[in-house]
């Protein structure tokens, strides 16, 4: 089992920056691949980032491409989402999502556990 408590989302304009952040519970860390998702208001929740065990492997989806990224840091437990030049349908609860090992990594269902998520707003 792996607990993940995703942090930093807020309100900000646009063209603006945020950093999120996620931590994981446990001593096994580096044995998850990990993935960040958003859910906007209505919306399925869909594919952001992901990251290898590693951090050398590495996705984010088209819609982020250039904006965001994603990093790791095993000796502290956590994954970032740093986003810059954020826009209005950015707007959404950003999810932080762990699983041993994954053949889609843009796969919802590949994920086995899930943080509480944390809203990111960005106004015009």
């Amino acid at each position: 089992q792996v607990q993940l408590v995703e942090s930093g989302g807020g309100l900000v304009q646009a063209g603006g920056s945020l950093r999120l952040s996620c931590v994981a519970s446990g001593r096994t860390f580096s044995t998850y691949v990990m993935g960040w998702f958003r859910q906007a208001p209505g919306k399925d929740r869909e594919f952001v980032a992901y990251i290898s065990r590693s951090g050398i492997a590495t996705s984010v989806a088209d819609s982020v491409k250039g904006r965001f990224t994603i990093s790791r840091d095993n000796a502290k437990n956590t994954v970032y989402l740093p986003m810059n030049s954020l826009k209005p349908e950015d707007t959404a609860v950003y999810y932080c999502a762990a699983t041993p090992a994954v053949t889609d990594y843009d796969a919802v269902d590949e994920y086995n556990y899930w943080g509480q998520g944390t809203q990111v707003t960005v106004s015009s």
